[in-house]
């Protein structure tokens, strides 16, 4: 089947995943990930994309991000998997592919869903059993939303700062969010929707994108569609079947 051709508006965010060739390694020490935080934040820079939430893990990334262009999304994460690419392969001395093709992403409705897009990308390396709490993955925007340390990549969105009046209210609030922790119900659906690409929001919000994209925003219904039978009478009179 052909792939849908990638939807990434323009001041929707996305949660995007990019994983590495077979789920191979794509960081093997702190250079790397430091290396790979640098070309974010460069290419973000560069193409206008606004980063709020990331998440590195050994063989993956999850951003959650808005693009202020049509192609901005594409354009950051097409730069940043070249040069990434060169250094890592430079430094530890291969070659080949690191990436497992092209990204993935998922737009967000932000009211319902930019948070916990955010919360279930900081929260990745705990659910893995790699750290026992978000405070201790050095790798993901946790540190700045909670108020242990600035990050220069970050760009707050607007929900964030809803949160509070205040830095200490928003990151005190943020903090009892990451404590409370994702329902069941939300983790499946923001990893069934960053691996199959489709849109994720209520039913309102997809058919306002589903008038304004150039391809589907929902899946078609399962099952072959039923056959209905009409009859048309042609312009000489006689009747026809039609399916």
């Amino acid at each position: 089947m052909a792939r849908l051709p990638r939807f990434s508006p323009s001041g929707l965010p996305a949660h995007v995943l990019q994983r590495g060739n077979n789920r191979q390694p794509i960081f093997q020490g702190p250079d790397d990930y430091a290396e790979y935080l640098d070309s974010l934040r460069m290419a973000a820079r560069e193409y206008d994309l606004a980063v709020h939430a990331y998440a590195l893990r050994p063989n993956h990334v999850h951003l959650v991000a808005t693009p202020k262009g049509p192609d901005a999304l594409s354009l950051v994460m097409q730069a940043v998997g070249r040069r990434y690419a060169r250094y890592f392969n430079r430094v530890a001395a291969r070659t080949g592919t690191l990436w497992e093709g092209r990204f993935r992403s998922a737009v967000l409705e932000p009211e319902g869903w930019l948070l916990p897009a955010m919360l279930y990308a900081e929260g990745n390396a705990v659910r893995a059993g790699e750290v026992a709490s978000p405070e201790l993955d050095r790798w993901s925007s946790y540190h700045h939303h909670a108020g242990i340390e600035s990050s220069p990549l970050v760009s707050d969105h607007s929900l964030y700062w809803a949160l509070g009046n205040t830095p200490f209210e928003r990151q005190s609030n943020y903090r009892a969010l990451t404590a409370e922790g994702l329902s069941g119900k939300t983790l499946a659906a923001l990893q069934q929707h960053a691996h199959s690409g489709w849109p994720l929001g209520g039913e309102a919000f997809l058919t306002q994108l589903g008038r304004h994209a150039v391809r589907r925003v929902q899946p078609l219904p399962k099952g072959r569609p039923k056959r209905e039978n009409a009859r048309v009478e042609e312009q000489d009179g006689a009747e026809v079947d039609i399916t």
